[in-house]
């Protein structure tokens, strides 16, 4: 295919068709995504996720600037809430990330979440592959930051960033959401504001009652995103987190998890697809009213539309 070979050589205008064939779906885009698996694989996924109001976006600005300085490549995904009305990405990172336009060194891309739970849209781990496949050093992958199901992330990312902020109660809300579980790296952002050194010593408290020892303690950093205070420490923090999973074979073991998530995901979406296509949407019809009329419960109507597959 065409774009995937000028996107591979470079062509900024390919990747960006790529990408939207991509998030189109269809079996184009999974060919398209086989000619670029061989070429994946070596980008480090860095996953930022928190409260809405925690200054992610602000925080992936800075921390994309800092890999600029380093002289590494960064790819960034920032998946926004879908708009009712249009369909389409309703905040628009690219425009709170207008200073990182026209470094050729920089790829950002917005995507609606489509619907989609968990704060991740449905393609956006095959975008990230894209990106990984070209040849991003560094993939940043911002969420919408919808609380609960915010664990998605860590499906997606090697390095999971919880940010939280002082004043916002959110200490509370990671330990309520799980995002204590899956913080490789907790920052308070907006350190700044009183109540900052309270919040990082109550996420300290949290993780030791929380987190039992498996060789990695999440440093908790205080940054103010917004005129780069802290955020060397937080890249050290991340670039230390890489090294510890690349000795400690964390590193293959987390690349086997995204396998097996993204063909588990693959799987079901297909099985459904051609469930759907096969039975008929009269049959599916059918068995939904049975369970409605409690007739049949939900799980002898699946067994049976199962069992009529060939």
């Amino acid at each position: 295919m065409d774009w995937v070979t000028q996107a591979l050589a470079g062509d900024r205008r390919a990747l960006a068709r790529l990408i939207s064939f991509v998030e189109d779906d269809g079996p184009q885009a999974h060919r398209a995504l086989a000619l670029l698996h061989p070429h994946s694989g070596h980008a480090h996924i860095i996953g930022v996720t928190g409260a809405p109001g925690t200054g992610k976006s602000t925080l992936v600005n800075e921390l994309a600037k800092g890999l600029r300085a380093q002289g590494r490549t960064v790819g960034i995904v920032a998946v926004d809430p879908t708009s009712p009305f249009t369909g389409g990405a309703l905040l628009g990172d690219r425009v709170r990330m207008r200073d990182l336009a026209g470094d050729p060194g920089i790829f950002i891309r917005s995507m609606a979440t489509r619907g989609s739970l968990g704060g991740l849209a449905q393609a956006t781990g095959d975008v990230v592959k894209v990106l990984d496949a070209v040849g991003f050093a560094v993939v940043l992958v911002e969420t919408v930051g919808v609380g609960q199901a915010e664990v998605d992330i860590a499906r997606t990312a090697h390095t999971t960033v919880v940010v939280e902020a002082p004043g916002l109660g959110d200490e509370v809300q990671a330990l309520k959401a799980g995002l204590l579980e899956i913080a490789d790296l907790l920052v308070v952002n907006k350190a700044d504001r009183p109540g900052a050194a309270q919040t990082a010593r109550a996420l300290e408290a949290m993780l030791d009652l929380g987190r039992s020892d498996n060789g990695w303690r999440p440093p908790v950093l205080q940054t103010v995103a917004l005129d780069g205070t802290g955020v060397d420490a937080a890249l050290e923090a991340i670039a230390a987190h890489r090294a510890y999973l690349q000795e400690s074979g964390q590193w293959a073991r987390r690349e086997r998890e995204r396998a097996r998530a993204d063909l588990l995901r693959v799987l079901e979406r297909e099985l459904l697809h051609r469930l759907r296509a096969r039975a008929g949407e009269d049959v599916l019809e059918h068995w939904v009213e049975r369970v409605a009329a409690r007739q049949v419960d939900v799980y002898t109507a699946a067994a049976a539309l199962l069992d009529g597959l060939p």
